[in-house]
């Protein structure tokens, strides 16, 4: 019996002994679920487990970030982040600096041989040495893969060679007074030559080993991750790393932010939405950055189309154009009218078309188009295409058509057309379209950017037009021998006096042909959660992540 009743005594502290670690372990368990974060339909990466992750929310998704393939503006922001050029820009401003380069490059008198020198101590993201041949092998890369961006070096190099451990030789086909910018291109990066192939075609879009302050940790379809380099050569990320949460729709990316879900929301929120975060910003303490853009929204103008190819026709419509009518109506004040294809903020800048025409000068239009033949009984018509998904731009093409109908008496009647984006850049080049609204993001820093990839024409004449080159792949088809030998004089001139008056003079014809018809200027915006601090968009329209904090 003693025997039993001892036992019973010491299954029953056993059994006390189970029940207390079971209750406990019950305890521990609702504690850590009930500090899990939940779930949330776009999969946002929270950041609550690690204390200085920036998630950065946006609605651009990247086709690929494979430098040799990359056109796109969330993807040359990736890069920028990801990856180092030979050269970038003092941030705040548009001053070049050398980055993988130790000084500015050393030009020859004749102005088509580039020595640069190379930094030493760089190592890329998978630990391989960089050097001269590394730069040299991700130059011969982005050119021989044939990629979209490729045309940048292709038109312009002859040669890149390592000319030493830790120089570069390049050599131009012929002199190009912008090439220094151009090496800033955020697709000019170096990339290991361990992890990538030189072949025609051959890319990695969903890879990246550079040597910049962040590696690539995942590239998902939803959701990107950004790993701080710890041997980065350069500045020290302040943060411990990027999310990018890539959201379905911008309605979504708003709500996110409201919320508190993500600390950064970047492009591309509507006007309206961005309207009303401004409006609660001083109240929820949310930071407001805006930079003036240099994104140009246009209209291109098929010359070798009725009633187009009439140089008054074109006039009468540059004429009607009312840039601050739009701003206010369309745009809600988010922009920047702009009077000439190169940007306001650059040397050089003309507002032709603002001294030429004015902004909604119905009576020089009215003038125009009956010295051109037209009338009540035989108005120009004349279609307006703009991209199927623009808010924006169909509300710009109702505006002009309301205007034409109240203020032209009859004398010329717009068609409104919308055509998905895919299948308009498939056909502008073929003389589909009238007319396109369309923009513009330059490549790199400088008036040629705006200028070359719009009117220069390398087969035509002027009765057919340009049959090869950059006015046919626009759509406008524009031809003038004048404004092909000024595209060169500027490209091979080193004297910024006298480069500047070669743009001017361009723009003075621009504003005589109307080839395109300037709009606007797109204005950037990113909003951030009252406890970050660091966020900036450059003058460059860059956004650099190793300057955000989470306090």
């Amino acid at each position: 019996m003693v025997k039993h009743k001892s036992f019973n005594l010491i299954n029953h502290s056993w059994h006390s002994i189970i029940q207390f670690v079971g209750l406990f372990c019950l305890c521990c368990f609702l504690v850590i679920s009930c500090s899990q974060p939940q779930n949330n339909p776009d999969n946002t990466p929270t950041t609550e487990t690690t204390t200085n992750r920036i998630t950065i929310g946006t609605t651009l998704k990247p086709r690929t970030i494979d430098p040799a393939d990359a056109y796109e503006v969330i993807s040359g922001n990736l890069l920028y982040n990801l990856g180092d050029r030979l050269y970038g820009y003092k941030l705040g401003t548009t001053e070049l600096l050398p980055q993988l380069a130790t000084e500015m490059p050393k030009i020859s008198e004749d102005g088509t041989t580039y020595t640069i020198p190379i930094r030493q101590g760089v190592t890329f993201h998978d630990g391989t040495p960089f050097n001269a041949e590394a730069m040299a092998f991700s130059f011969k890369r982005f050119i021989e893969n044939s990629g979209p961006p490729s045309s940048l070096l292709t038109n312009t190099v002859e040669s890149v060679e390592a000319t030493g451990e830790y120089q570069l030789t390049m050599k131009l086909k012929k002199p190009f007074a912008a090439f220094t910018p151009l090496l800033a291109f955020s697709g000019l990066c170096a990339i290991s030559p361990q992890a990538y192939t030189i072949g025609e075609s051959q890319f990695k879009p969903d890879t990246f080993i550079g040597t910049g302050p962040y590696k690539l940790a995942e590239y998902g379809t939803d959701v990107l991750r950004l790993d701080v380099f710890e041997n980065y050569w350069g500045e020290k990320a302040k943060n411990q790393g990027i999310d990018i949460q890539i959201f379905s729709s911008s309605a979504n990316l708003f709500n996110a932010f409201k919320t508190g879900a993500i600390d950064v929301a970047y492009a591309s929120l509507d006007t309206d939405q961005i309207t009303n975060l401004e409006a609660e910003a001083s109240r929820q303490g949310w930071q407001v950055i805006s930079t003036d853009g240099k994104t140009v929204n246009y209209m291109v103008l098929n010359l070798n189309s009725e009633p187009l190819n009439n140089k008054a026709v074109r006039q009468a419509l540059a004429s009607i154009i009312d840039r601050n009518l739009l701003n206010e109506r369309v745009l809600q004040g988010k922009a920047e009218p702009v009077y000439s294809l190169i940007p306001t903020k650059f040397n050089g800048y003309k507002p032709v078309f603002q001294e030429n025409y004015g902004d909604g000068n119905f009576n020089k239009a009215k003038e125009l188009l009956k010295t051109a033949g037209y009338s009540q009984e035989n108005p120009a018509k004349i279609e307006i295409w703009y991209a199927a998904n623009s808010t924006k731009r169909q509300l710009t093409a109702s505006t002009l058509k309301a205007s034409v109908e109240q203020k032209l008496e009859g004398l010329m009647e717009l068609e409104l057309n919308s055509v998905e984006a895919a299948t308009a850049f498939k056909n502008l080049d073929k003389g589909v379209y009238q007319t396109f609204i369309l923009d513009w993001y330059g490549d790199f820093v400088d008036a040629d950017n705006y200028i070359q990839p719009f009117l220069e024409c390398t087969k035509g004449s002027k009765e057919k037009g340009c049959e090869q080159g950059a006015s046919q792949f626009q759509g406008s088809f524009y031809y003038s021998d004048q404004i092909n030998q000024l595209i060169q004089q500027q490209r091979q001139e080193q004297n910024p006096e006298k480069r500047q008056a070669i743009f001017i003079e361009i723009q003075e014809i621009l504003g005589e042909d109307v080839p395109f018809i300037p709009l606007w200027l797109d204005k950037d915006y990113v909003f951030a959660q009252k406890n970050i601090s660091g966020v900036s968009l450059e003058p460059t329209q860059q956004f650099p992540f190793w300057t955000i904090n989470k306090s």
